[in-house]
């Protein structure tokens, strides 16, 4: 059974973000018990309180060596492997496809989630981002489900809170430094070297596709057209 923690980057239409991200860190459902322990020792060793969030708008040249070691951790970790779906929001024609933008919302889920359904039973969480979110796991439920067309299922969908989990965190970190890199951002050497190191790990820059088969760090971008 593979856990998904599941996070999202300027998903709302009208944001004036140009890019939407939505991504998410696996880990075998044996195995996240000792990845909070070995997080939780990372944030001990750097004096910061088991309780503080890992967060990307956090990352400061203060601080940037405990963000190195936890972009370490992720790479280091054989349990752990990340995805994250880009899109460019300049070039969405919902019109076109007969579509609201929450239609196109779930649609990207559904890219998130297909490639971790052939490896294994998958349980889904996701961040409570405000009061419409349990009609959203309800309605990802039911998407997810329809569409689904292997052998695994997903068999539980569910919130929690990203201040209570610290994988969850983790991909909160990851997703921001593919965001920073993917919208040309270079407000912060911090933020930059740590997407440097981001890249440097991953063997493969923030703005591409990866092949769909890397594992460990995988990347895909929307391929749209606005006419």
């Amino acid at each position: 059974m593979l856990n998904l923690y599941c996070d999202e980057s300027c998903h709302l239409e009208n944001d004036k973000e140009k890019v939407m991200l939505i991504g998410g860190i696996s880990c075998p459902d044996y195995a996240r018990n000792i990845v909070y322990k070995e997080i939780k020792k990372i944030k001990k060793k750097y004096g910061i309180s088991s309780h503080t969030e890992i967060k990307w708008r956090k990352v400061s040249e203060s601080k940037i060596e405990y963000y190195e070691e936890l972009v370490d951790y992720f790479f280091d970790n054989e349990n752990l492997n990340f995805r994250v779906v880009i899109i460019d929001k300049d070039k969405l024609n919902h019109q076109k496809y007969n579509q609201t933008h929450d239609d196109f919302y779930y649609k990207q889920y559904f890219y998130l989630v297909r490639k971790f359904l052939f490896e294994d039973d998958v349980n889904v969480f996701i961040d409570i981002k405000d009061t419409n979110s349990i009609f959203k796991v309800n309605k990802l439920k039911k998407i997810l489900n329809v569409w689904n067309q292997t052998e695994k299922s997903i068999k539980n969908i569910q919130q929690i809170r990203s201040h209570e989990n610290s994988i969850m965190q983790l991909t909160d970190l990851l997703i921001g430094a593919v965001a920073y890199t993917n919208r040309g951002f270079i407000t912060s050497n911090a933020r930059i070297k740590l997407c440097d190191l981001v890249s440097k790990r991953a063997a493969h820059d923030l703005i591409s596709n990866t092949n769909y088969s890397t594992h460990k760090f995988n990347i895909f971008k929307m391929e749209l057209s606005n006419e």
